[in-house]
C-alpha cells in the first residue's frame, strides 16, 4: 500500500500537485481547485494535530469497519462527495491559488519527519502511523484525481 511516509510516494504526490493550475476543473463535487488546495492543507494540519475535530457518532459505530475497507488495497478509492467535518470544509471564495498550492506541498514534504505513532481520526478512530500514512495518500490521490491529475 502506498503511504505518504514513503519518500517516493511523497515525491510523486508533490509532482502531481505541481501539475495543478488555477484552470483545473472538478470532475465531481462543488469545490474549486483553490478550495481543494485549502481543504487539503487544512487536512494536513489536522493530521499534524494543529486542528481539533471531535469524533463523530457515526464514526464511533462504523469507523473501524470503514477504515479496514478503505485500506484493504491500493485499488480501493475514496467515495466521491464524502462529507468532511466543518473545520475541514471550505466553501468560501478562495483566490490565492499559488499560495495554497505551495502550502500543501510544504505540508506534504514535512511528512518526512512525522513522528506521531498514534492518531485519533474524527471518523475512523485510533489509527497507527502506517494506517495514517496510507489514508493520507489515498485522500491526496482522491482530490488530485478529482481535478484531473
Amino acid at each position: 500500500m502506498k503511504s505518504v511516509f514513503d519518500r517516493e510516494v511523497r515525491n510523486e504526490t508533490i509532482k502531481r500537485i505541481r501539475l495543478l493550475t488555477a484552470e483545473n476543473k472538478s470532475q465531481w463535487g462543488k469545490m474549486t481547485v483553490t478550495q481543494m488546495l485549502k481543504h487539503c492543507s487544512l487536512c494536513e494540519e489536522y493530521y499534524y494535530g494543529k486542528i481539533k475535530v471531535d469524533r463523530s457518532l457515526l464514526g464511533r459505530v462504523l469507523g473501524r469497519i470503514a477504515l479496514k475497507a478503505i485500506l484493504k488495497n491500493d485499488k480501493v478509492l475514496l467515495r466521491q462527495n464524502s462529507t468532511s467535518p466543518s473545520q475541514l470544509t471550505v466553501t468560501d471564495d478562495i483566490q490565492d491559488f499559488e499560495a495554497w498550492k505551495g502550502k500543501w506541498i510544504s505540508l506534504i514534504e514535512k511528512y518526512e519527519t512525522f513522528e506521531n505513532e498514534n492518531f485519533i481520526h474524527w471518523f475512523f478512530g485510533n489509527m497507527t502511523k502506517a494506517q495514517l500514512g496510507q489514508f493520507i495518500y489515498k485522500h491526496s490521490d482522491h482530490h488530485l484525481r478529482q481535478f484531473g491529475v
